[in-house]
Protein backbone atom coordinates (compact mmCIF):
# COMPACT_ATOMS: atom_id res chain seq x y z
CA UNK A 1 0.00 0.00 0.00
CA UNK A 2 1.71 3.15 -1.68
CA UNK A 3 0.71 6.95 -0.96
CA UNK A 4 1.49 9.13 -3.87
CA UNK A 5 2.24 12.44 -2.41
CA UNK A 6 5.33 14.06 -4.99
CA UNK A 7 3.81 16.96 -6.54
CA UNK A 8 5.62 16.07 -9.27
CA UNK A 9 3.46 13.13 -9.86
CA UNK A 10 0.24 14.36 -8.52
CA UNK A 11 0.42 17.50 -11.13
CA UNK A 12 -0.80 17.62 -14.48
CA UNK A 13 2.36 17.70 -16.40
CA UNK A 14 2.85 20.65 -18.62
CA UNK A 15 -0.21 22.68 -17.68
CA UNK A 16 -0.40 25.28 -14.78
CA UNK A 17 -2.74 24.60 -12.29
CA UNK A 18 -5.00 27.70 -13.09
CA UNK A 19 -5.90 26.54 -16.83
CA UNK A 20 -6.29 22.83 -15.19
CA UNK A 21 -8.83 24.26 -12.81
CA UNK A 22 -10.48 26.64 -15.39
CA UNK A 23 -10.29 23.49 -17.72
CA UNK A 24 -12.19 21.24 -14.83
CA UNK A 25 -14.76 24.18 -14.16
CA UNK A 26 -15.85 24.43 -17.67
CA UNK A 27 -15.99 20.55 -18.24
CA UNK A 28 -18.02 20.18 -15.30
CA UNK A 29 -20.55 22.42 -17.23
CA UNK A 30 -20.67 21.17 -20.37
CA UNK A 31 -19.59 17.39 -19.63
CA UNK A 32 -23.12 16.43 -20.87
CA UNK A 33 -22.22 17.77 -24.44
CA UNK A 34 -18.84 18.94 -25.15
CA UNK A 35 -19.54 18.22 -28.88
CA UNK A 36 -23.10 19.90 -29.36
CA UNK A 37 -22.97 19.35 -32.97
CA UNK A 38 -22.03 15.99 -33.00
CA UNK A 39 -23.31 13.82 -36.17
CA UNK A 40 -24.06 17.11 -37.90
CA UNK A 41 -20.87 18.56 -38.87
CA UNK A 42 -17.69 16.02 -40.62
CA UNK A 43 -15.58 18.81 -42.40
CA UNK A 44 -12.14 17.15 -43.63
CA UNK A 45 -10.11 19.19 -41.11
CA UNK A 46 -11.52 17.62 -37.71
CA UNK A 47 -11.76 14.84 -35.59
CA UNK A 48 -14.55 13.95 -33.22
CA UNK A 49 -13.81 11.41 -30.11
CA UNK A 50 -15.99 10.23 -28.03
CA UNK A 51 -14.24 8.80 -24.80
CA UNK A 52 -13.82 7.45 -21.44
CA UNK A 53 -14.77 10.40 -18.90
CA UNK A 54 -11.50 9.33 -17.01
CA UNK A 55 -9.51 10.42 -19.73
CA UNK A 56 -10.86 13.93 -20.11
CA UNK A 57 -8.28 16.26 -19.31
CA UNK A 58 -5.87 14.09 -20.92
CA UNK A 59 -7.31 14.41 -24.14
CA UNK A 60 -8.82 17.89 -23.63
CA UNK A 61 -5.41 19.34 -22.20
CA UNK A 62 -2.22 17.20 -23.96
CA UNK A 63 -3.18 14.98 -26.32
CA UNK A 64 -6.00 17.22 -28.84
CA UNK A 65 -3.98 20.38 -28.37
CA UNK A 66 -0.80 18.45 -29.62
CA UNK A 67 -2.78 16.43 -32.21
CA UNK A 68 -3.97 19.58 -33.58
CA UNK A 69 -0.41 21.09 -33.31
CA UNK A 70 0.88 18.16 -35.29
CA UNK A 71 -1.70 17.40 -38.01
CA UNK A 72 -3.74 20.89 -38.20
CA UNK A 73 -6.46 19.20 -37.34
CA UNK A 74 -8.97 20.11 -35.05
CA UNK A 75 -9.65 17.99 -32.08
CA UNK A 76 -13.08 17.77 -30.29
CA UNK A 77 -14.44 15.54 -28.02
CA UNK A 78 -17.01 14.46 -25.69
CA UNK A 79 -16.78 12.51 -22.24
CA UNK A 80 -18.78 9.90 -20.25
CA UNK A 81 -18.94 6.86 -18.67
CA UNK A 82 -17.39 3.93 -21.30
CA UNK A 83 -20.61 2.36 -20.59
CA UNK A 84 -22.47 5.40 -21.74
CA UNK A 85 -20.46 5.85 -24.58
CA UNK A 86 -21.13 2.37 -26.01
CA UNK A 87 -25.10 3.30 -25.07
CA UNK A 88 -24.42 6.31 -27.10
CA UNK A 89 -23.47 4.50 -30.22
CA UNK A 90 -25.61 2.16 -30.09
CA UNK A 91 -28.36 4.08 -30.08
CA UNK A 92 -27.15 6.44 -33.01
CA UNK A 93 -27.54 9.27 -30.58
CA UNK A 94 -24.17 10.18 -30.89
CA UNK A 95 -21.61 10.04 -34.34
CA UNK A 96 -17.88 10.47 -33.46
CA UNK A 97 -15.13 9.41 -36.01
CA UNK A 98 -13.19 7.95 -32.48
CA UNK A 99 -14.56 5.72 -29.69
CA UNK A 100 -12.31 5.84 -26.41
CA UNK A 101 -13.27 3.00 -23.78
CA UNK A 102 -11.79 2.19 -20.61
CA UNK A 103 -12.63 -1.17 -20.53
CA UNK A 104 -11.34 -3.22 -23.69
CA UNK A 105 -13.95 -5.84 -23.68
CA UNK A 106 -17.11 -3.70 -23.13
CA UNK A 107 -15.95 -2.00 -26.40
CA UNK A 108 -15.52 -5.64 -27.85
CA UNK A 109 -18.53 -6.87 -26.40
CA UNK A 110 -21.11 -4.01 -27.32
CA UNK A 111 -19.57 -2.85 -30.68
CA UNK A 112 -17.82 -5.62 -32.63
CA UNK A 113 -18.96 -6.99 -35.32
CA UNK A 114 -21.54 -3.98 -36.24
CA UNK A 115 -20.22 -0.56 -35.82
CA UNK A 116 -16.26 -1.98 -35.63
CA UNK A 117 -14.40 -4.98 -36.54
CA UNK A 118 -10.89 -3.64 -34.53
CA UNK A 119 -9.00 -1.59 -31.71
CA UNK A 120 -6.21 -0.95 -29.95
CA UNK A 121 -5.46 -0.62 -26.57
CA UNK A 122 -3.29 1.90 -25.80
CA UNK A 123 -2.95 2.75 -22.15
CA UNK A 124 -3.37 1.25 -18.91
CA UNK A 125 -4.84 2.41 -15.78
CA UNK A 126 -4.72 1.81 -11.95
CA UNK A 127 -7.73 2.04 -8.97
CA UNK A 128 -6.56 3.44 -5.96
CA UNK A 129 -8.25 5.62 -3.52
CA UNK A 130 -7.91 9.79 -4.21
CA UNK A 131 -7.82 11.10 -0.77
CA UNK A 132 -7.92 14.55 1.10
CA UNK A 133 -5.68 14.10 3.94
CA UNK A 134 -6.79 16.91 5.79
CA UNK A 135 -10.01 15.00 6.48
CA UNK A 136 -10.66 12.46 9.55
CA UNK A 137 -10.65 9.78 6.98
CA UNK A 138 -8.12 10.96 4.87
CA UNK A 139 -5.66 11.52 7.55
CA UNK A 140 -5.96 8.23 8.64
CA UNK A 141 -5.38 6.77 4.70
CA UNK A 142 -2.19 8.97 4.99
CA UNK A 143 -1.32 7.39 7.99
CA UNK A 144 -0.19 3.06 8.10
CA UNK A 145 -3.70 2.03 9.04
CA UNK A 146 -5.20 -0.40 6.45
CA UNK A 147 -7.44 1.52 4.06
CA UNK A 148 -10.34 -0.94 4.18
CA UNK A 149 -10.70 -0.54 8.06
CA UNK A 150 -10.54 3.11 7.08
CA UNK A 151 -13.39 3.55 4.65
CA UNK A 152 -15.67 1.05 6.49
CA UNK A 153 -16.36 3.81 9.01
CA UNK A 154 -16.69 6.57 5.95
CA UNK A 155 -20.59 7.75 5.74
CA UNK A 156 -21.99 8.70 2.71
CA UNK A 157 -20.50 12.01 2.34
CA UNK A 158 -17.08 10.90 2.93
CA UNK A 159 -16.44 8.16 0.02
CA UNK A 160 -17.43 8.42 -3.43
CA UNK A 161 -17.16 6.17 -6.58
CA UNK A 162 -18.25 6.52 -9.89
CA UNK A 163 -21.63 5.03 -10.92
CA UNK A 164 -21.24 1.32 -11.52
CA UNK A 165 -24.57 1.02 -13.79
CA UNK A 166 -22.45 3.55 -16.13
CA UNK A 167 -18.73 3.05 -16.72
CA UNK A 168 -16.05 0.91 -15.57
CA UNK A 169 -14.38 2.82 -12.81
CA UNK A 170 -17.61 2.39 -10.88
CA UNK A 171 -18.07 -1.70 -11.75
CA UNK A 172 -14.43 -2.12 -10.92
CA UNK A 173 -15.34 0.24 -7.14
CA UNK A 174 -17.59 -2.97 -6.70
CA UNK A 175 -14.92 -5.70 -7.81
CA UNK A 176 -12.24 -3.80 -5.87
CA UNK A 177 -14.74 -4.48 -2.46
CA UNK A 178 -15.62 -7.89 -4.18
CA UNK A 179 -11.86 -9.24 -4.11
CA UNK A 180 -10.87 -7.15 -1.22
CA UNK A 181 -12.97 -8.83 0.82
CA UNK A 182 -12.12 -12.50 0.14
CA UNK A 183 -8.42 -11.25 0.55
CA UNK A 184 -8.85 -9.71 3.93
CA UNK A 185 -11.42 -12.12 5.01
CA UNK A 186 -13.90 -8.94 5.38
CA UNK A 187 -17.42 -10.53 5.63
CA UNK A 188 -20.28 -8.62 4.30
CA UNK A 189 -17.44 -5.64 3.05
CA UNK A 190 -18.75 -5.61 -0.74
CA UNK A 191 -22.39 -4.67 0.01
CA UNK A 192 -21.47 -2.62 3.29
CA UNK A 193 -19.63 -0.26 0.99
CA UNK A 194 -21.51 -0.24 -2.04
CA UNK A 195 -24.79 0.67 0.36
CA UNK A 196 -22.47 3.59 2.05
CA UNK A 197 -20.36 5.33 -1.17
CA UNK A 198 -22.21 7.88 -2.73
CA UNK A 199 -22.84 7.17 -6.65
CA UNK A 200 -21.38 10.34 -9.26
CA UNK A 201 -23.25 9.43 -12.24
CA UNK A 202 -20.86 11.85 -13.91
CA UNK A 203 -17.37 10.19 -13.81
CA UNK A 204 -15.49 13.94 -14.57
CA UNK A 205 -17.01 15.28 -11.44
CA UNK A 206 -15.96 12.15 -9.10
CA UNK A 207 -13.02 14.38 -7.64
CA UNK A 208 -14.40 17.46 -7.31
CA UNK A 209 -16.12 16.88 -3.97
CA UNK A 210 -11.91 15.60 -2.58
CA UNK A 211 -10.23 18.66 -4.66
CA UNK A 212 -12.59 20.92 -2.75
CA UNK A 213 -11.94 19.48 0.98
CA UNK A 214 -15.82 18.57 0.99
CA UNK A 215 -15.47 15.05 0.74
CA UNK A 216 -13.02 12.76 2.22
CA UNK A 217 -12.30 10.27 -0.84
CA UNK A 218 -12.83 7.83 -3.95
CA UNK A 219 -12.19 5.33 -5.69
CA UNK A 220 -10.81 6.49 -8.50
CA UNK A 221 -7.80 5.97 -11.29
CA UNK A 222 -4.59 6.87 -10.66
CA UNK A 223 -4.58 9.25 -14.06
CA UNK A 224 -7.41 11.30 -12.16
CA UNK A 225 -5.92 12.23 -9.22
CA UNK A 226 -2.92 13.58 -11.13
CA UNK A 227 -5.44 15.54 -12.88
CA UNK A 228 -7.05 16.80 -9.66
CA UNK A 229 -3.84 17.42 -7.89
CA UNK A 230 -5.01 15.21 -4.94
CA UNK A 231 -3.46 12.77 -3.00
CA UNK A 232 -3.82 8.56 -4.33
CA UNK A 233 -3.35 5.58 -1.88
CA UNK A 234 -1.83 2.63 -4.18
CA UNK A 235 -3.53 -0.41 -3.46
CA UNK A 236 -1.87 -3.40 -3.98
CA UNK A 237 -2.03 -5.39 -7.46
CA UNK A 238 -3.88 -8.19 -6.66
CA UNK A 239 -7.37 -5.74 -6.31
CA UNK A 240 -6.11 -2.17 -8.15
CA UNK A 241 -6.55 -3.73 -12.23
CA UNK A 242 -3.10 -2.31 -12.88
CA UNK A 243 -1.16 -5.47 -13.50
CA UNK A 244 -2.29 -7.78 -16.03
CA UNK A 245 -0.17 -10.63 -14.15
CA UNK A 246 -3.49 -11.07 -11.99
CA UNK A 247 -6.03 -10.93 -14.46
CA UNK A 248 -7.32 -14.54 -13.32
CA UNK A 249 -7.92 -13.01 -9.93
CA UNK A 250 -9.33 -9.70 -11.02
CA UNK A 251 -11.82 -12.29 -13.62
CA UNK A 252 -13.21 -14.01 -10.08
CA UNK A 253 -14.93 -10.82 -9.50
CA UNK A 254 -17.97 -9.75 -11.55
CA UNK A 255 -21.34 -6.97 -11.28
CA UNK A 256 -24.21 -6.76 -13.51
CA UNK A 257 -25.50 -3.32 -14.44
CA UNK A 258 -29.16 -2.10 -14.77
CA UNK A 259 -29.30 -3.07 -18.18
CA UNK A 260 -27.91 -6.43 -17.38
CA UNK A 261 -24.62 -6.52 -18.69
CA UNK A 262 -21.97 -8.48 -16.81
CA UNK A 263 -18.69 -7.11 -16.75
CA UNK A 264 -15.97 -9.33 -15.20
CA UNK A 265 -13.01 -8.02 -13.77
CA UNK A 266 -9.90 -7.14 -16.28
CA UNK A 267 -6.60 -5.45 -16.05
CA UNK A 268 -7.83 -1.06 -16.37
CA UNK A 269 -6.87 -0.78 -20.42
CA UNK A 270 -7.90 1.35 -22.62
CA UNK A 271 -8.47 0.66 -26.10
CA UNK A 272 -9.41 2.83 -29.11
CA UNK A 273 -11.42 2.52 -32.74
CA UNK A 274 -12.78 4.22 -35.61
CA UNK A 275 -16.37 3.71 -36.05
CA UNK A 276 -17.29 1.60 -39.33
CA UNK A 277 -19.36 4.41 -40.78
CA UNK A 278 -17.53 7.63 -39.19
CA UNK A 279 -17.90 10.76 -41.14
CA UNK A 280 -13.79 11.13 -41.19
CA UNK A 281 -12.75 7.87 -41.07
CA UNK A 282 -9.14 9.10 -42.21
CA UNK A 283 -8.73 11.63 -39.89
CA UNK A 284 -10.21 8.98 -36.78
CA UNK A 285 -7.45 6.86 -38.18
CA UNK A 286 -5.52 9.38 -38.11
CA UNK A 287 -5.90 10.68 -33.99
CA UNK A 288 -5.45 6.59 -33.14
CA UNK A 289 -2.47 6.75 -34.66
CA UNK A 290 -1.35 9.62 -32.97
CA UNK A 291 -2.39 8.37 -29.76
CA UNK A 292 0.06 4.80 -30.45
CA UNK A 293 2.76 7.05 -31.51
CA UNK A 294 2.87 9.71 -28.40
CA UNK A 295 2.82 7.82 -25.57
CA UNK A 296 4.49 10.18 -23.43
CA UNK A 297 1.83 12.50 -23.60
CA UNK A 298 -0.53 9.97 -21.76
CA UNK A 299 2.39 8.78 -19.24
CA UNK A 300 2.68 12.51 -18.09
CA UNK A 301 -1.01 12.20 -17.27
CA UNK A 302 -0.48 9.25 -15.01
CA UNK A 303 -1.12 6.99 -17.24
CA UNK A 304 1.41 3.93 -18.27
CA UNK A 305 2.48 2.31 -21.47
CA UNK A 306 3.90 -0.81 -20.36
CA UNK A 307 5.65 -2.67 -22.32
CA UNK A 308 3.02 -4.80 -24.15
CA UNK A 309 1.46 -2.29 -25.16
CA UNK A 310 0.10 -0.91 -27.55
CA UNK A 311 -1.59 -3.77 -28.81
CA UNK A 312 -4.17 -4.65 -31.99
CA UNK A 313 -7.32 -6.79 -31.86
CA UNK A 314 -9.03 -7.34 -34.79
CA UNK A 315 -8.70 -5.86 -38.56
CA UNK A 316 -6.71 -3.03 -37.67
CA UNK A 317 -6.19 -0.72 -40.57
CA UNK A 318 -2.67 -0.30 -42.40
CA UNK A 319 -2.56 3.39 -41.79
CA UNK A 320 -2.43 2.51 -38.16
CA UNK A 321 0.60 1.07 -36.71
CA UNK A 322 0.43 -0.64 -33.30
Amino acid sequence: MTRVDDPRTERGVGSPDGSRRAFLAAASATAAGIVGTAGCLGTADRVRVLSAGSLAVALEETVGPAFESETGRSYQGEYHGSTVVMRMIEEGTKHPDVVVSADTELLRDRLYPERTDWDVEFAANEVGIAYDPDTALGGRLAGDEPWYEVIVDAGADDLAISDPDLDPLGYRAAQLFELAERRHDLEGFREAMLDTASREPDESKLLTGVEAGNRACAIAYRNMAVDHDVSFLELPDAYNFGDPTHAETYATATYTTDEGYTARGRPAIYSATVRADADNPDAGREFVDFLLEESALLEKRGLRVVDTLPRSNGDVPEAIEP
